[in-house]
């Protein structure tokens, strides 16, 4: 059963920036696409950023509009590290950050991301 952790998150202030990490139990990004998601109180989880199996030749990354350009995912060679890099936070951006295992949609239990002044 693989698990998903993810952390680094934070209370930053607007314009901060904060580097997520989502830890899998297993070495499954190689071969599995995932993706961050994040959740506002209140609102609907909503997709934050993708980034599909492969090794860096090979796999490709799509963004939210809300965080394209301000935002990098990336992986590590071993295939068991997600990361989010998140740059110029804004208060819009406080959420509960998850990561999923699109392929068998598995979840973590979520970092709380926090931007304010």
């Amino acid at each position: 059963q693989v698990q998903l952790m993810e952390s680094g998150g934070g209370l930053v202030r607007p314009g901060g920036s904060l580097r997520l990490s989502c830890v899998a139990s297993e070495n499954i990004f190689s071969i599995h696409d995932m993706g961050w998601y994040r959740q506002a109180p209140g609102k609907q989880r909503e997709f934050v950023a993708g980034i599909t199996k492969g090794d860096s030749t090979r796999y490709s990354t799509r963004y939210a509009d809300s965080v394209k350009g301000r935002s990098t995912i990336s992986k590590d060679s071993a295939g068991n590290t997600v990361y989010l890099q998140m740059n110029n936070l804004r208060p819009e951006d406080t959420a509960v950050y998850y990561c999923s295992d699109l392929r068998t949609d598995t979840w973590g239990q979520g970092t709380q991301v926090t931007v304010s002044s």
